[in-house]
């Protein structure tokens, strides 16, 4: 059981993870309303509101995404700036129920620390051009980089070779 003082330490550090990508300036920014209307209700709720699709049926709000069984060789890119994101070499059957890669393109994702469960520290991965959150990154994943990165097929697109 969690006693009453790391849970408040917890709460405390909830909003320093929320916070910490509002400070972030990126090369697109826009509006609430400009990325509204660029988005679908469920990429906005993955992308600005951190919400995650379910797994394996990678749906959310009555969207889902065929993703996680694409197979064909192409660049995965953010839904929200077009971001070349991923390779298709690098991504990977992790049984978790969503796409996964080892590797992202160099310089097209970032990241910072995710306390949203309480005092569980995971690592949020977002689009480095447009600060959309993707997913999450866990150190389980296979050679060569022993990375897992843990991302919704709602927020991004496939481009075929």
């Amino acid at each position: 059981m969690i006693s009453r003082r790391a849970f408040a330490i917890g709460l405390g550090l909830v909003p320093l993870g929320v916070g910490a990508l509002a400070d972030e300036r990126f090369e697109v920014e826009l509006t609430e309303e400009e990325w509204r209307e660029r988005l679908t209700p469920a990429q906005y709720a993955v992308l600005r509101d951190h919400e995650t699709e379910r797994a394996y049926t990678n749906e959310l709000m009555g969207e889902r995404s065929p993703l996680l069984e694409e197979s064909r060789d192409g660049t995965y890119t953010c839904a929200g700036c077009e971001q070349e994101l991923y390779r298709s070499e690098t991504k990977y059957d992790s049984g978790t129920g969503w796409p996964s890669f080892w590797e992202a393109i160099d310089g097209a994702v970032g990241t910072r620390d995710d306390y949203s469960m309480f005092l569980i520290r995971r690592t949020e991965v977002h689009c480095a051009r447009c600060g959309g959150h993707l997913g999450h990154i866990f150190e389980d994943g296979p050679e060569p980089t022993g990375l897992r990165h843990c991302i919704n097929g709602l927020a991004m697109n496939f481009v075929p070779d």
